[in-house]
């Protein structure tokens, strides 16, 4: 098997233009996810694991109607949450994190959602990714998130060669220490319309003079 080539990492003179640059872009970028109070936010973004946001969106109406709030959804049948989420990827799993979520709410939060990172990583379902997401976007939380996109746009962009999300997270955190909460969703959308794996949009894109990758390359 062939070996994969190295990137080239990004300098720090280049980490600041390209900083510059994801802030320039996208000066306001929010989640794309929608919701009224951080109890939708924290479900929708539950749901968004290897989902997209678009079907997250068509989805949550009606299981926000059914469900409002933490103890109507503790309470809830697994099945009747199931019926709700079934068109969402891993849906099953999902359902009973959901529950599980929610009865912990009640139980340890008085029905209210813990708006502290190191509370929420305590719920069903809610890893760090999860937390930092809801995090920085309730809250403005200098925090950075790694998905998908953001682990593809920064290895093209040679900013992270970590072979995980937590580590590319740390390292994009270290490098650009202030506004994680507006570059974490700047990279999200860049790399969901622009940096995409298949047929990136190359051509009059604003980030050419730093990448790094062919457009071979995929993670």
């Amino acid at each position: 098997m062939a070996k994969t080539k190295k990137i080239k990492q990004a300098t720090k003179k280049e980490i600041e233009a390209i900083k510059a640059l994801f802030l320039e872009n996208y000066p306001d970028s929010v989640t794309e996810l929608n919701y009224n109070n951080l109890y939708e936010l924290l479900i929708s973004v539950m749901l968004s694991a290897q989902c997209t946001d678009k079907r997250v969106n068509i989805i949550t109406p009606a299981l926000f109607e059914a469900y409002p709030d933490a103890p109507s959804l503790a309470n809830a049948e697994l099945d009747n949450v199931k019926e709700f989420i079934k068109t969402c990827s891993f849906f099953n799993n999902k359902a009973k994190n959901l529950l599980k979520m929610a009865q912990s709410v009640v139980e340890n939060y008085n029905g209210e959602i813990p708006l502290e990172r190191d509370e929420l990583v305590k719920l069903a379902g809610v890893g760090q990714k999860t937390a930092n997401v809801v995090m920085i976007e309730y809250a403005g939380a200098n925090l950075m998130a790694v998905d998908t996109h953001v682990f593809r746009v920064a290895h093209r962009l040679g900013l992270s060669d970590a072979t995980t999300a937590i580590k590319t997270e740390e390292e994009l955190s270290k490098k650009f220490k202030t506004n994680l909460h507006l570059l974490h969703q700047a990279m999200v959308l860049f790399g969901r319309y622009r940096c995409k794996a298949v047929k990136p949009e190359c051509e009059g894109c604003f980030m050419t003079p730093y990448c790094k990758t062919t457009q071979t390359f995929k993670v």
